[in-house]
């Protein structure tokens, strides 16, 4: 059941990042200077963050039904996509200067 709890919760926050530019929840963009977030595109920052809290919602879902059936199999595996995906968007995140202008 928390698991669906958490799930809608990222479910909220990847709406209000990605739908009402609420660029504030964003770690390190928010304590940035103006001069510093005037060099980041905040439309697509937040398009892409707001995407990937989806993507996590859904780990979250996937995590809870395994639970609720009691497939282990499935917990195990959602976990370890949605540690994975972190890894991968940090990755993604941080290189080529996708959020830039």
């Amino acid at each position: 059941m928390t698991h669906f709890v958490t799930g809608l919760f990222f479910i909220l926050l990847g709406y209000l990042i990605k739908y009402r530019q609420w660029s504030w929840l964003i770690a390190g963009y928010n304590t940035s200077s103006k001069e510093e977030k005037a060099k980041y595109d905040k439309q697509a920052l937040c398009n892409g963050v707001g995407n990937f809290i989806f993507l996590l919602s859904g780990f979250l879902f996937i995590t809870g039904l395994g639970e609720l059936v009691n497939i282990t199999w499935v917990v195990s595996y959602s976990w370890i996509a949605f540690i994975i995906a972190i890894i991968l968007f940090l990755i993604y995140a941080n290189t080529g200067n996708r959020f830039k202008k």
